[in-house]
């Protein structure tokens, strides 16, 4: 299964509903990135994806999105190939 990584802070209702596609999807261990509590990794985050909201979701090397990019990746099928590559 790919790496995991996610953007997030601790009170975004929608990095918990990303993390718990997720989970629901097999995937067992996110590396999660607190920009709430790390001034720097907000700045990496808006630069590597050029966007100022959490969650920012990369799987693989691949940048998904937000949540609603999960959402909508997932709706399409193509979460599960993804994780799997």
């Amino acid at each position: 299964m790919q790496h995991v990584k996610m953007y997030t802070t601790a009170v975004c209702p929608y990095c918990i509903r990303a993390k718990q596609i997720l989970k629901n999807k097999g995937v067992e261990q996110i590396e999660e990135i607190r920009i709430d509590i790390d001034p720097g990794a907000r700045q990496l985050m808006m630069e590597s994806t050029g966007r100022r909201t959490v969650p920012q979701i990369f799987i693989g090397d691949t940048h998904v999105g937000g949540c609603d990019d999960l959402m909508a990746l997932d709706g399409r099928g193509g979460l599960l190939p993804l994780l799997a590559a």
